[in-house]
């Protein structure tokens, strides 16, 4: 008996138990090939890890792509979710399926057989954004889609990464007892130094947010101001001659939205934060200028994002030419004034704001401007707008998306963000973003249902 003992405590042994221990969760964690894959299986498996591959599609994504896939999304801290399903897998209703029986709020990824298509709540990203992201992979086999996808919408979305996934990559491949130990000691011979560093760090980048928020504040004060100067100099009376319904109730709206700017502002305690205001101030410009037409009898006009040289100008007419320093050409929405400017070779009328270096425009003034110009432009034409500025340049960069990644992406409704769990509390008109549940779901750009617009392959 002494002598099992002293074997079962030998370095052979504890090895011996440690390859026991990882062939058990190996087991308990891979797919199996006649496992079960209804939505309830893949959900499950979605809520261990960021990626599965079916084994019906294994043909498409191989385990080691796919544990870096997953290895990415986790080192991002995003609640991003991959599927890939064999061409065969039922598509009724499978992004609000999924997404009911995941109950984790966040982007949903699939590619199904050689299609693909995407959903997301838009507390993580707006629907603009999903559809722009899922039409620039079309056509790619499906390693390079599924990376090509995960890289970009990383750096746009929202949210943090389900508790649920743990640290680290598992990708299907489970975790050796052996690495397993060594972690478990560094962490405990680590741990009182770790934790006052991780201390020290959120004391630090709360102070840096302060920062940028009070440096905001004074650029949406001055917004909120003109846009109530705006009102002001209407002198519009909702009891005058000729006002009908119609017209008091966009005068209605205009008001409303001036003080849900201003209400938005005085709660704001984030930088992005900031995107209410002046998401709230865009859409009272836009109420101010449909009341305009009725007033003048002027046919409406249509909805347009804001002047790209200053948002303040209202509205855009129409699209012109403009080149930033460094930067290649590209269109941009410009306001009539501003674009009879360009028209003439001059310089547009730029917003400017204060930066350590004097006067900038305020794509070229920091990473803290992300929020502010994201509530005026929105998330699906602001990265091509900011392409080649030093704005642009910022909101690619990882360290900016963890920090303002929601600057261009749609809040939610429901109050929860991404990683959260939700269960089934969620609108399926805005997850499923484009339609419905169904994949493809009618998101053509058109908006309509033709076969040849279709978002995701038609499906």
């Amino acid at each position: 008996m002494n002598a099992v003992r002293r074997t079962t405590r030998s370095l052979p042994g504890l090895l011996f138990l440690a390859l026991a221990l990882a062939l058990v969760a190996l087991t308990a964690t891979a797919p199996r090939a006649g496992a079960a894959t209804g939505v309830s299986a893949v959900a499950d498996a979605l809520r261990k890890n960021p990626v599965y591959v079916d084994p019906a599609a294994a043909a498409q994504l191989s385990t080691a792509d796919a544990d870096a896939l997953a290895r990415q999304i986790k080192d991002a801290d995003k609640p991003l979710f991959v599927a890939v399903l064999p061409a065969g897998y039922p598509t009724k209703d499978l992004f609000t399926n999924l997404r009911t029986a995941t109950g984790v709020t966040g982007l949903y990824a699939v590619r199904l057989g050689d299609r693909f298509d995407a959903r997301a709540d838009s507390s993580v990203l707006s629907r603009t954004a999903v559809q722009n992201l899922v039409t620039s992979v079309q056509g790619e086999t499906a390693r390079t889609q599924l990376t090509d996808f995960t890289g970009r919408a990383l750096t746009n979305m929202g949210g943090k990464a389900p508790a649920s996934w743990g640290g680290g990559s598992t990708g299907g491949s489970g975790v050796s007892g052996t690495a397993l130990i060594a972690l478990g000691a560094v962490v405990v011979a680590g741990g009182a130094g770790a934790y006052a560093l991780v201390r020290r760090n959120r004391r630090r980048h709360e102070e840096e947010q302060r920062a940028a928020l009070d440096r905001l504040r004074v650029v949406v004060d001055e917004d909120i101001t003109a846009f109530g100067e705006e009102l002001d100099r209407l002198d519009f009376h909702p009891a005058e001659p000729g006002a009908d319904d119609a017209m008091r109730a966009d005068y209605e709206r205009a008001l409303n939205a001036y003080d849900q700017a201003k209400s938005a502002m005085a709660d704001a305690r984030r930088p992005e934060d900031v995107r209410a205001v002046t998401q709230a101030l865009e859409d009272g410009r836009f109420s101010l200028a449909e009341l305009a037409a009725r007033r003048e009898g002027r046919p409406l006009p249509e909805r347009r994002p804001p002047c790209f040289f200053d948002p303040r100008h209202g509205p855009s007419v129409t699209d012109a030419t403009w080149t930033p320093a460094g930067g290649a050409p590209r269109e941009v929405p410009v306001c009539a004034a501003d674009a009879t400017r360009l028209a003439d070779g001059r310089d547009p009328a730029v917003r400017e704001v204060d930066t350590d270096y004097g006067r900038r425009p305020y794509w070229d003034a920091g990473p803290a401007y992300g929020p502010w110009a994201g509530g005026y432009f929105g998330g699906g034409i602001l990265p091509g707008l900011l392409l080649g500025t030093a704005l642009g340049g910022w909101m690619s960069a990882p360290a900016y998306a963890a920090d303002y990644g929601t600057g261009y992406g749609d809040f939610g409704a429901g109050g929860y963000q991404g990683g959260d769990v939700s269960g089934a509390d969620f609108d399926p008109g805005d997850f499923g973003s484009f339609g419905g549940g169904d994949f493809g779901g009618g998101g053509d750009f058109g908006g309509g249902g033709g076969d040849s617009g279709d978002f995701g392959g038609g499906f």
